[in-house]
């Protein structure tokens, strides 16, 4: 089957929904990244130029393409031209080591690597180490010999590449890096199922029927702000909630407070995204006060647990605007809370600002107990499991893995959490988070520590890990992230820890700290904690 170069009025894939847009009012603002802004007719242009240019390095329907990318509009369009033309898109995220990337490049098959020139040298390292020798092209001139992609873009015709096969219903077309161990990464790999989901779940949230992971949309007027990395699950659909949607998306190029909350006063945002460190470092800006925004309708927290005094401190700033959205790489939709039900039912339920919504639409969630099929009661704690269109076909090229992750098309997420009488969904920790102590070996959830140590006077941000201990195997060792200013007593947090969880959660050691390190996706990176600590 071929896909029309004709008639934008039988979309097949999700960027033909964007075609649809980007083919009406030329002269709207599509893409833009400070002084680089793209009206809808020149995005197309570009779009199609370069695909023409992927094309011209010998790439065909079904090869894989690795991108290594900055946030920039450019990015945005690289990746929307790979699946333009056919082929999987391989995101690189900057995080892992070279021995990690090198891996990641060969087990994806990647046949060329897109990358931004200030990558070229770590990229052209990983490729060196891949058999399949892929084709190294930069967004720009590089050092490192690479093919510069936007030189061959401006020689390239501005029409749709033809002759695209549609995908196949369980071909893998986007590919997440989800960890792993050194040398075998994992790949969690998603067909266009996915897309079809996400555009059913924009229409359905345009139309008030039912919540989504990130923001309704009103096209044609929101502005939305791209804030966390485009090569990440949470940077990846903020882009293309956007884009399906008709509205005009906003590339922030790197997360500082101060710059976030310039762009979104002068660029008029109406909707971003962003994780939960994000959101804190936003919220103790000085400039961050109520009426500050009064553009913004819609804020979606996802990427992490959210604090509920955190959730409700940014409510009284910048009003009932605040969703919540839980997923995984593994599956990018599971749970959502919409932010009117958030700031209503929260109000009347305070217990709800601790919930990541319910279901989604098509989705199913079951608490499960380890190495069991079963569903457990309302209320106990286990193993998240889900099962919808969001779900990744597997992890790409290792079936071993995927055989332990999905079962009778299940998936288990690795998250521990719990279900209310209502189907709101309690994430209470990772599984490789929980910390075991006590005389009696029990489990101290690090999500519920981190949450009450977030309401405490003068505390940022906070970090709960499991340290060694001769005699409970583990103790429980706390970061606090000090706000400027504030004296706490590390027997004071002791004390009040001990009076509400008990003494299984109080931690045996306090280490106050100016600001928690984040990876770069702007989650608190706990693996350079304990790095750090075991050092010290």
């Amino acid at each position: 089957m071929i896909i029309s170069t004709q008639n934008p009025y039988e979309p097949r894939t999700y960027v033909d929904h964007i075609l649809e847009h980007w083919q009406k009012d030329e002269d709207a603002e599509a893409l833009v990244q400070g002084a680089q802004r793209l009206t809808r007719g020149e995005a197309r242009q570009r779009l199609f130029r370069l695909g023409h240019a992927l094309r011209s390095q010998g790439l065909v329907p079904g090869d894989g393409v690795g991108l290594f990318l900055a946030n920039r509009v450019d990015s945005v369009l690289v990746q929307l031209a790979v699946h333009l033309i056919g082929c999987r898109v391989v995101f690189l995220p900057p995080e892992p080591g070279p021995g990690e990337l090198a891996a990641l490049v060969e087990q994806s098959r990647a046949r060329a690597v897109v990358t931004d020139p200030l990558f070229a040298q770590r990229a052209a390292a990983a490729a060196e180490h891949s058999v399949h020798a892929p084709v190294l092209l930069s967004l720009g001139p590089s050092e490192q010999g690479c093919v510069d992609l936007l030189a061959l873009e401006a020689e390239c015709p501005a029409v749709r590449p033809d002759g695209v096969p549609a995908p196949e219903p369980d071909e893998a077309v986007t590919v997440l890096y989800t960890g792993g161990t050194l040398g075998r990464p994992k790949l969690a790999a998603h067909s266009h199922r996915l897309y079809d989901a996400l555009v059913n779940l924009m229409q359905g949230a345009q139309q008030g029927a039912r919540p989504t992971p990130f923001p309704a949309m009103d096209p044609g007027t929101d502005r939305v702000l791209a804030s966390t990395l485009l090569t990440h699950g949470s940077g990846h659909l903020t882009t293309i909630q956007a884009l399906v949607t008709g509205s005009a998306l906003v590339v922030l190029p790197e997360f500082e407070a101060g710059a976030a909350l310039a762009v979104l006063r002068e660029e008029r945002i109406t909707a971003t995204m962003f994780v939960p460190p994000m959101l804190y470092a936003l919220l103790d800006h000085p400039e961050c006060e109520p009426g500050a925004l009064p553009a913004l309708r819609r804020i979606a927290v996802g990427g992490a647990a959210s604090s509920p005094s955190r959730l409700q401190q940014a409510v009284k700033v910048f009003g009932p605007v605040l969703s919540q959205g839980y997923g995984q790489s593994e599956a990018l939709g599971i749970a959502a809370f919409g932010a009117e039900a958030l700031a209503s039912e929260g109000a009347l339920r305070p217990e709800l600002w601790g919930s990541c919504g319910r279901a989604i639409h098509d989705t199913e969630i079951e608490i499960r107990g380890e190495g069991s099929a079963a569903a457990l009661p309302v209320g106990q704690v286990g193993e998240v499991c889900v099962r919808g269109e969001t779900v990744m076909l597997g992890y790409y090229e290792d079936p071993e893995r995927t055989a332990d992750a999905l079962h009778d098309g299940w998936l288990r997420t690795g998250d521990l959490g719990y279900l209310d009488a209502e189907g709101y969904l309690y994430l209470v920790d990772r599984a490789k988070d929980i910390i075991v102590t006590g005389s009696t070996s029990d489990n101290v959830y690090s999500r519920v520590l981190e949450d009450f140590l977030l309401t405490l006077p003068g505390v940022r941000n906070a970090a709960a890990l499991g340290v060694p201990d001769e005699e409970y195997g583990e103790a429980v060792q706390i970061f606090l992230a000090v706000a400027e200013g504030a004296e706490i007593d590390p027997d004071a947090v002791r004390a009040s820890v001990n009076a509400e969880l008990g003494e299984l959660y109080a931690p045996r050691e306090t280490v106050l700290l100016d600001q928690l390190p984040t990876t770069k996706v702007g989650k608190v990176d706990k693996k350079a904690l304990r790095a750090a600590w075991t050092k010290a």
